[in-house]
Formats: C-alpha cells, structure tokens, sequence
C-alpha cells in the first residue's frame, strides 16, 4: 500500500462515516440504555411509555456528557409527573389556563407545593426547587452549561420528587 498522507486517510475516514451514517440510520426511538447514573429505570417500570422513555434519555444523555439536555429532561420529567398527579386525582383544570393548556413548570411547582390534600415530604418541596432551577438554566441560560457535578448534585433530589409524584400520580403501589 502506498504511503497515505495523514490528510487524506483523515479524508478516507470522513467519507466512510458520512457513507456509514446514510446506511446505518439511527433507530427512530430512544432504546433502553444498559447504563442508570441518573434514575434507576427500574423505578418507571410499568408507569407509562412516555415516562419510561423521558428515564432512557436523562440517562443516555448523562452517558454522552449532553449534560444540558440531561437537566431538560429532568425538567420535562418532573412537569410530566405534576401534571400525572393532578389528572390522577381529578384536578386537571386547576393547573390549565383558560384555552385549556397546562400551565409553565413555575405555575405547577408552586400550585403542587400548595395542594393541600397532599403531604408532601420535606425533602420534596426541597427537591422541587433546585430540579426547577437547573433544568430552567439549561432550557434558558444563554451563557450557561451544565456539568456532570450539577447533576450529580441533584440525583438525590430528583429520585426522592420523582418517587413521591409517581405515588401521587397512582403509578406505583
């Protein structure tokens, strides 16, 4: 084989992962990753498709250091369970505006902390907080990007809130 400059072979390999990616398109949806740093899936087991898949990617996306999208979906995560605890109980409408469309992540926590037909535990009005503000910064910050430290200083809060809403949500038993 003649000898190849390193440009050309970088040149080679590009062309042959542009070719690979037209051939070998990705799947259409999430899959269940083998790794859990952030949620255990086995937690969401059973719950709903939509939840398990929300799981698969806070967990793939900390995997792949897209530790912005990992706080994104930690918020969608902790929206998606408020609303499933409101329509669990029948308060759907307290927490949708007048055309019918659910309220902002900021109108939901604080309406769910105010509900008094729930004990919330300590550590979930807590928890609520610091999930909302990180995932508000990644979803809004322009200046801002999240580390894998900011999310591990969260797992705690978000397992402890996730667990309590999907009780509340009568998705666990």
């Amino acid at each position: 084989m003649p000898n190849r400059s390193a440009m050309e072979l970088l040149a080679s390999a590009r062309a042959i992962q542009r070719e690979a990616r037209t051939i070998l398109k990705l799947p259409s949806e999430v899959a269940r990753p083998t790794e859990q740093p952030v949620l255990p899936h086995s937690l969401f087991d059973g719950t709903r498709g939509y939840i398990e898949k929300v799981v698969f990617q806070i967990n793939q996306s900390y995997t792949v250091t897209c530790f912005d999208c990992c706080a994104v979906m930690i918020r969608r995560l902790i929206e998606v369970l408020i609303i499933e605890a409101f329509e669990h109980h029948g308060k759907g409408n307290a927490i949708k505006d007048k055309n019918g469309d659910y309220f902002r992540l900021d109108d939901l926590v604080r309406l769910t902390l105010a509900e008094p037909a729930w004990s919330l535990g300590r550590n979930t009005k807590q928890g609520l907080h610091a999930l909302k503000q990180i995932g508000d910064l990644s979803a809004h910050s322009r200046r801002y990007n999240a580390k894998r430290e900011y999310i591990d200083d969260i797992t705690g809060n978000l397992r402890t809130v996730a667990e309590e809403l999907l009780y509340l949500a009568g998705l666990r038993k």
